[in-house]
């Protein structure tokens, strides 16, 4: 049974007004219009790589059922977009989590995920797959997290290579592996 991650916690400003909290956010699938607000949230979440905005239309639209969009008040305040790897239906592969400053720090990340792995398009997933720069703390404490979670292992391997696959203008990707897990639908 895939473990439930969520651990409510309140953020409060400064002046003890409610900046964000998991129960105020909703989580939803994407739709096409979310896709200029996605951009705009992955270009305020650095050190993520800003894709075009075509690229995020088409993973609100074409990859909808494995991507999720979380709102606090109206707002776009995370995203994560996924895909089954091709000829691998075992394997969801989470290209990226964004998660505005104003929703830090309450577990939406890791909520974000669960969501994605419930659903019945994933029902075949025994895996979770990503690639991370060594110096993305966040994304490392995030999937150590949720193996650890899952009561999984995580592996890594060397895959995109600076020199190799990106001409050295962009930091090599490590790939990390987590699973087997048994997981729910919806």
């Amino acid at each position: 049974m895939l473990v439930q991650l969520l651990r409510v916690q309140i953020k409060y400003s400064a002046k003890g007004e409610v900046l964000s909290s998991l129960e105020s956010i909703v989580l939803r699938r994407p739709i096409l219009e979310d896709g200029m607000g996605v951009y705009r949230l992955v270009e305020s979440c650095p050190p993520l790589d800003a894709n075009s905005s075509y690229c995020n239309l088409l993973q609100c639209s074409h990859f909808s059922a494995t991507s999720v969009a979380a709102e606090l008040a109206g707002s776009l305040v995370g995203f994560v977009s996924g895909y089954i790897v091709p000829d691998r239906g075992d394997t969801l592969f989470v290209w990226q989590v964004a998660v505005s400053k104003n929703a830090r720090g309450v577990g939406l990340a890791s909520r974000m995920l669960s969501e994605i792995l419930t659903r019945q398009e994933c029902k075949a997933v025994e895996y979770i797959e990503t690639t991370i720069t060594q110096d993305n703390q966040a994304s490392w404490a995030l999937f150590e997290g949720l193996a650890k979670k899952l009561s999984v292992n995580l592996k890594t391997s060397d895959w995109m290579d600076k020199t190799a696959h990106f001409s050295g203008l962009h930091d090599s990707e490590t790939l990390v592996r987590i699973g087997p897990f048994i997981r729910t639908t919806k």
